[in-house]
């Protein structure tokens, strides 16, 4: 079992930058890639970004890139997401999740474990 949680979301006007940090426990975290997704109100959840075991290679959506950036750090189990200029189209609640493959992907049935979420609501 792997327990994901997210910290370091909020409110924050458009324009603004905020990174959100999600800290592993339990089995090994270099035996996982690891991944952001987000679930908008009425909406579907959605990848945003991937990171490789090592954290070599590195994956996001078209919506989000130039503009996230996904990270991590094997010595603290942490993965973390800096966001900046945010709009209102990112408001939703963010999730870190794990994926026994090491491959990163963007599907979240590649994922085995979850976070809990953090919720990021920007304001325009």
């Amino acid at each position: 079992q792997v327990q994901l949680v997210e910290s370091g979301g909020g409110l924050v006007q458009a324009g603004g930058s905020l990174r959100l940090s999600c800290a592993a426990s339990g089995r090994t975290f270099t035996n996982y890639a690891m991944g952001w997704f987000r679930q908008a109100p009425g909406k579907e959840r959605e990848f945003v970004a991937a990171i490789s075991w090592s954290g070599r290679s590195t994956y996001y959506a078209d919506s989000v890139k130039g503009r996230f950036t996904i990270s991590r750090d094997n010595a603290k189990n942490t993965v973390y997401l800096q966001m900046n200029r945010l709009n209102h189209a990112d408001t939703a609640v963010y999730y870190c999740a794990a994926s026994s493959p090491v491959v990163p992907s963007s599907s979240p049935f590649d994922y085995d474990y979850w976070g809990q979420g953090t919720q990021v609501t920007v304001s325009s």
